[in-house]
């Protein structure tokens, strides 16, 4: 009589098709590559199938490991989402929930959340990952992406968590040194620094007031892919900045920074993003809640303006 396949191994090869590597699924799945490639060999033997080439740089998937792969995910999301709706009448999510997000924001802001959330849901695993890019939820495996601004995919569900903007600013010392913009125009002719934001191209400010738009190419002699690094810049006086305000608020508060041309702002909303297959998960309802929840008691305040 033929065995059907454990869903671990299914986990275990999708994880290794993600990944595209042994050793990269085994971290993520917290085993051993030994581990992994005994469930891989075990998986097909019992399929009578080779799933996967491996070679000493590279896995590949083979024809057949294609097919088995776009199955196993439709048999572990209806597995998963089975437990999920139990756990609807346990009225306690339970089980591993995988959230992506930006470097900062996830750092500052998400993870203290998360933390709070496991606190207080106990049966909940939370894995965070943290990218400066645009994350493909559904594709790379996540439940759910924390994302700061409004382009997003119109196959995926989106929960505003909260209002936001980005905002330009400086610091008290650059504008005594270089001046302050009195137009959008006039920004291509200081020093900005630029930061590569996951959903906008690099060096390139679009910025609303009421219903105009305008759009304005920028430069200067720093430039990141991490806003932390960007906003540090600004209070160290060496340049305009264009960033949030969960990120700038304190330090404009505080006067460190000065916003600038304050009717002129970036819409930057802050987001929860997950797939449709997961709409009636509990455990992304918990999380998005909680996060919703957290945001509401937020205040994010623009401060003064030069």
């Amino acid at each position: 009589m033929h065995k059907n396949p454990a869903t671990d191994d299914l986990r275990v090869f999708t994880a290794v098709v993600r990944r595209a590597s042994f050793a990269e699924a085994a971290t993520e799945l917290g085993a051993s590559p030994a581990y992994v490639s005994k469930r891989i060999r075990l998986l097909e033997e019992e399929l009578a199938v080779k799933l996967l080439h491996r070679t000493t740089r590279r896995v590949a998937v083979t024809e057949e490991g294609e097919r088995v792969f776009h199955w196993a995910q439709r048999i572990l999301d209806d597995w998963d989402q089975l437990l999920q709706e139990v756990a609807v009448t346990r009225r306690e999510p339970r089980g591993l929930l995988k959230v992506s997000c930006s470097f900062g924001f996830g750092r500052r802001v998400v993870a203290p959340v998360l933390s709070q959330l496991v606190e207080r849901h106990p049966g909940l695993q939370v894995r965070l990952e943290v990218f400066d890019r645009l994350v493909d939820v559904a594709g790379e495996g996540f439940d759910l992406d924390v994302r700061v601004g409004d382009e997003i995919a119109p196959h995926l569900i989106a929960r505003r968590l909260a209002d936001n903007q980005r905002v330009l600013c400086a610091a008290p010392a650059y504008l005594a040194r270089k001046g302050v913009p009195r137009s959008v125009a006039d920004l291509a002719s200081h020093d900005c620094l630029v930061i590569k934001e996951r959903d906008h191209p690099f060096g390139v400010w679009r910025l609303r007031s009421g219903g105009a738009d305008e759009t304005v190419k920028v430069r200067g002699p720093l430039s990141a892919n991490n806003g932390e690094m960007a906003v540090q810049w600004a209070v160290d006086g060496r340049g305009i900045v264009l960033r949030s305000l969960w990120d700038v608020g304190a330090e404009l508060r505080s006067g460190r920074l000065v916003r600038l041309l304050p009717e002129w702002w970036q819409e930057a909303n802050i987001w929860a993003v997950y797939p449709t297959r997961l709409e009636r998960s509990a455990k992304v309802r918990v999380c998005v809640e909680f996060l919703q929840a957290h945001f509401a008691r937020q205040a994010w305040d623009g401060g003064g303006a030069a």
